[in-house]
Parts: structure tokens; sequence; C-alpha cells
């Protein structure tokens, strides 16, 4: 599990061996079962979460019951629930494994550490963070000015891997559209 992150990390960042044998041993690898959390609303978020094998789903229930799909992470992807992660505070989300998956996790203290002891992490980290950013940006402007169509395909273009990976009641919570309302869209795109 370590070698795919390894490679990750080749490919984006130079590390001696003995960083990447300190970022190695601080790591926790864990199975979570298909439907399995590492994370529920009202837990406090203190990993951050690399996912190596699987496809996990960060979402929120609103007061009804209903979901809504923040952020998927496949393979190579990190997730954890951000806001909890940095401030302490119990999460108001939940990260659930959508396949059986396995990801390598670091205790937020440890993780520090690796930022602190390797700047190269630490800059692949920062870079990271910034692209976040710029992707969490262009999803909320796309939220408020695109049609529900224009979603559809954007997520279908962006994401084919896991267009094709979750249920379309998921695609439907992620771009924020009913499920019936994504089965219309289906329906006339697929008669074009």
């Amino acid at each position: 599990m370590f070698d795919i992150f390894k490679k990750y990390l080749s490919e984006r960042a130079t590390l001696t061996e003995a960083e990447l044998c300190l970022i190695h041993s601080l790591s926790v690898k864990k199975k979570i079962a298909k439907r399995g959390f590492i994370l529920r609303k009202g837990e406090i978020s203190r990993h951050t979460n690399f996912v190596s094998k699987g496809l996990l789903r960060l979402y929120r229930t609103d007061h009804r019951g209903d979901e809504y799909i923040l952020k998927f992470a496949d393979e190579n992807h990190w997730i954890n629930d951000r806001e909890s992660y940095l401030t302490g505070q119990p999460s108001t989300a939940n990260i659930e494994a959508i396949e059986d998956s396995e990801i390598l996790a670091w205790k937020k203290s440890d993780f520090d550490l690796l930022l602190n002891k390797i700047p190269a992490f630490k800059e692949l980290m920062k870079n990271l963070s910034a692209k976040l950013q710029i992707a969490s940006e262009n999803r909320f402007y796309t939220s408020v000015s695109s049609t529900a169509e224009e979603k559809y395909l954007q997520f279908v273009i962006k994401y084919p891997a896991i267009f094709n990976r979750v249920p379309l009641q998921m695609v439907a919570s992620y771009i924020g559209v009913s499920r019936e309302t994504l089965s219309r869209i289906r329906r006339i795109s697929v008669s074009k």
C-alpha cells in the first residue's frame, strides 16, 4: 500500500530515502469495507487520509436526512473533513467508503511533524491546498452559474472514472440536483 503512495510522491516531489522512511513510519494502513466509515458526524477529524485503493465520499446531511456529497476521493487523492481537522471541533460531515478501500492515515500531530521536518513535503501539501482552493471556487461558480444539464455534463467530462463507479443518486447529490432531474437530463442527452 505504501508503494502506491511512494510512487505518488515521487511524481510530485523530490524526497530522500530517509524522508520517505519517516513518512512511512508515521503512516497507518487501514482497510475500509464498502459502506464503512472513517469519520461520522459528531466525531473529530483527527487524521489526514490518502486513498491508495477504492473510493470514498465526504458528505453532509440536512435536517430532513437528505445527503449532499461535497467530495469524492478515489485512488491517489486525499480526504478528511478539513474544518474539523483544523479546528478540533466535531465534524458536521461523514466520510464513507463507496467501495472496499485501502487508505494511509496520519494523525494530525504526526502529519504536522512531517510538514515541519520535510520541506519538499510541506511544499507539495501547500501546492495541493492551493489547487483544492481553486477547485472549490470553480465548483462553487459552476453550482451557481450552470444549468443542471451543464453541471451533469461537466461532471461526466471531469470525473469519468468516478462517474462509472457511483450510483446516479450520488452524482445527483454531488451536482446539486434531484435524482428525477438527473434522470430527465440523461434521457434528453441520450435522445440527442
